[in-house]
């Protein structure tokens, strides 16, 4: 397990509610997203009313996300775990190998994948009832294929309010496999205290080193941490971009 590193820096004042929770950067295409909290929360908002409303998921709906580190892809995660939806992550190629999980080998209630990965010899994109492409630059996607939808699109006719729902139980499946709730919070917890997580902390994260979102999501959040997602990390800009974030743990 790789431990986080300590950095010191000099913080004059406690981030407030307008202090991005989760800011993405690609070093490789210059794009930069920064999102509060209250903004982060309003597309998981989207999102849930988007697999409940729009496709009717229900407590333990299966869905499959075949998504890149992105903070679109914490809106679709959150998003689909604000309804209890059984979520199947999955940052890398299948290459037609069989998927591992019960009810591996049928329809997914809803998947979510890249236009990259959809394209890919390699992937295995499952099927599913309802099926969006996400995509990972700024501007809604040019061109979707028949028999998907765009994300950035079919999400923006749901309200930015969480939708009410049953309440979740810790003992709930939050993945196929079986994976509760309240074990995935566990672990998220435990996995901060690891790396000294602590509130008001912000972490500087390699998109590419670290693409479970228990890394780069769960634990930070749990430990009340804000998050810098890089993309194409550029070694030679990290203690650059470490001194203007702010930043005061690198994963």
């Amino acid at each position: 397990m790789t431990a986080s590193t300590h950095v010191t820096v000099t913080a004059d004042a406690p981030r407030d509610a307008d202090s991005p929770l989760l800011t993405y950067l690609d070093d490789a295409t210059g794009d930069r997203v920064d999102l509060t909290a209250t903004q982060l929360g309003g597309w998981a908002a989207r999102t849930a009313g988007l697999l409940r409303d729009g496709c009717g998921l229900t407590p333990g709906s299966r869905v499959a996300v075949l998504l890149p580190p992105h903070w679109r892809t914490a809106a679709v995660l959150l998003g689909a775990w604000a309804v209890g939806l059984a979520v199947s992550f999955r940052p890398r190629a299948t290459a037609g190998l069989p998927v591992l999980e019960p009810g591996g080998d049928l329809p997914y209630d809803a998947v979510f994948v890249t236009q990259e990965r959809l394209d890919d010899w390699l992937e295995d994109v499952p099927d599913g009832t309802h099926r969006y492409l996400v995509g990972t630059g700024p501007d809604p996607l040019a061109d979707v294929p028949v028999g998907w939808l765009d994300w950035s699109r079919e999400v923006l006719r749901h309200p930015d309010v969480a939708p009410d729902h049953a309440a979740i139980r810790p003992t709930d499946p939050a993945s196929p496999d079986g994976t509760t709730y309240g074990d995935w919070g566990a672990i998220a917890r435990e996995m901060a205290q690891m790396w000294d997580l602590c509130a008001g902390d912000r972490l500087l994260v390699d998109a590419a080193e670290h693409e479970q979102p228990l890394k780069w999501l769960l634990a930070p959040l749990s430990a009340g941490a804000s998050v810098v997602l890089c993309a194409n990390l550029d070694p030679a800009k990290r203690d650059a971009r470490v001194a203007a974030e702010q930043v005061t743990r690198v994963l």
